[in-house]
């Protein structure tokens, strides 16, 4: 039986994943903030076939992590897949307008994700994958969310490097670059052809999970959308917007 910690387990995206997990009788164990959401969902995934369990975090309060963590790794004795799935989408002119709103912004998506993935290391053994969600947004900073795309760099870059570290150690990290995602927290943004459902994201994580991949844009085509961006030059890319 695969054991799956999910932290921010109310996304869109981690319900999606988690659905997928539960269809081959996994034992999960869900982390977030909101019990009665985590209750629902858990509900459902053991209609779906798990063996679900839930706690509570906020993952900004990092001096409660080890508890919640080490909870998780006595529900579940033990960790075979952690996903790391939180974060906002702050409004950039806002955190422009405020510094403290920016550093608690930051620190949401930022900082708590890199604690937690140093937590995680700490406790996964060899053949266990540490997964965290990041941003095609990290791959480069644009003026309509560098606050945001800032903190993902900061994610991918941290584990990247975990990676490297942990690789001989047999601990796989994954780093999952998702493009549009049409969930409730982009439910005011015009959709178009490049957006992504949570479902296909979930599928694609799984997917990436089961491969031992270390990075992966989900949907695909968002690898050779971002390589032309990354590839623009600083005094062009300063005269467009995007």
């Amino acid at each position: 039986m695969q054991r799956v910690l999910i932290i921010g387990a109310t996304s869109a995206i981690a319900e999606a994943a988690a659905r997928r997990f539960a269809a081959r009788g996994a034992a999960i164990h869900l982390l977030g903030r909101q019990h009665a959401r985590l209750q629902a969902i858990a509900d459902d995934l053991g209609t779906r076939g798990a063996r679900v369990s839930i706690g509570i975090l906020d993952v900004n309060d990092v001096d409660e992590h080890g508890q919640a963590l080490d909870a998780a790794w006595t529900e579940l004795g033990g960790v075979d897949v952690a996903l790391i799935a939180h974060g906002t989408l702050p409004d950039q002119d806002a955190c422009d307008a405020s510094v403290d709103l920016a550093l608690r912004e930051f620190e949401t998506n930022g900082t708590a994700t890199i604690a937690l993935c140093a937590a995680l290391a700490q406790r996964l053994r060899a053949g266990s994958t540490l997964t965290a969600i990041s941003s095609v947004a990290g791959d480069r900073g644009r003026a309509s969310n560098y606050l945001y795309g800032s903190a993902k760099a900061a994610v991918s870059a941290y584990l990247s490097g975990l990676g490297q570290r942990l690789r001989p150690s047999g601990i796989n990290v994954l780093t999952v670059k998702p493009g549009f995602v049409d969930t409730p927290m982009t439910a005011s943004f015009q959709k178009g052809p490049l957006w992504a459902t949570p479902d296909r994201v979930g599928r694609g994580i799984v997917r990436a999970i089961d491969r031992r991949k270390a990075v992966v844009y989900l949907p695909a085509f968002w690898w050779a959308i971002m390589y032309v961006i990354r590839a623009i030059p600083e005094p062009i890319f300063r005269r467009i917007r995007l």
